[in-house]
């Protein structure tokens, strides 16, 4: 079959395209302080950035695991109108700016907040500035991409297997635990791995709702933005952390994760 010839101003815009994602990535790795690098690894404040991200990315991707498979049956299992709100709803997170996520949940959980005053009065607890808070800001806008993979994934389940399992007199637990999730396996261990790595490099509401206090919520990305103003090369090595991070998931995914969502 004869491939239809590309015209060439669109593959001049593709070039265009393509040399906006390629420059900034060239600019990183060619301007990057390759002699220092293990030197600014090695450095405390990067290992307790770099420590403090992995603690707070993985418990977010473990909540969103807890609390976005349910929600994801919900909206793959619902009809009509409400359907749509609610799947609205969980998605806001992903095009809501990340600032304006961090005030959200500074009003919600903060000491004044809907909930934070009641926790504060009631109990003491204050959730912002603190390690929890950057948990519960990386969960709100990363747990969105989780939802969406495997929603993606029980829509285009077989059915069938769930309906021969309830035939046969199982329960919806023992069909949801020995059916659903084996067949959802792939989705959710894409979703994961996505939410984990939005997670991994949240800024905006991070740095808003918990703000930047070094071994407490100072994560990689919060560090890379206050190391650029005085010490550029630790920001640049920490920047190709989460670079190398970056392309080790999409790599390692491939074309997998495209097929669940």
């Amino acid at each position: 079959m004869r491939r239809a010839r590309v015209p060439a101003p669109i593959g001049l815009l593709a070039g265009l395209g393509l040399l906006l994602f390629l420059l900034p990535l060239a600019g990183l790795v060619i301007k990057a302080p390759w002699g220092q690098a293990l030197a600014e690894f090695r450095d405390p404040t990067t290992l307790t950035a770099l420590g403090l991200s992995m603690f707070c990315s993985l418990t977010a991707t473990a909540i969103a695991l807890i609390l976005g498979i349910p929600l994801a049956v919900i909206l793959a299992r619902t009809r009509g109108p409400l359907r749509n709100v609610l799947r609205a709803l969980t998605t806001l997170p992903m095009v809501l700016p990340p600032v304006v996520g961090g005030v959200s949940l500074l009003l919600a959980f903060g000491r004044r907040g809907l909930v934070g005053s009641y926790l504060y009065d009631a109990f003491g607890i204050q959730i912002p500035f603190t390690t929890a808070a950057a948990v519960m800001a990386e969960t709100f806008v990363a747990m969105p991409f989780l939802v969406i993979a495997v929603e993606a994934g029980i829509r285009s389940l077989d059915h069938r297997y769930e309906e021969a399992a309830r035939s046969l007199g199982a329960g919806y637990w023992t069909v949801f635990a020995r059916v659903t999730l084996p067949l959802l396996r792939p989705a959710i261990f894409s979703g994961a791995v996505l939410c984990w790595a939005r997670a991994l490099g949240e800024f905006g509401a991070t740095i808003t709702f918990a703000g930047n206090f070094p071994g407490r919520t100072q994560t990689v990305p919060i560090a890379v933005y206050i190391a650029l103003e005085t010490q550029p090369q630790a920001a640049i090595t920490l920047s190709l952390i989460l670079l190398a991070i970056s392309i080790a998931i999409l790599v390692g995914m491939r074309d997998r994760w495209l097929g669940a969502l």
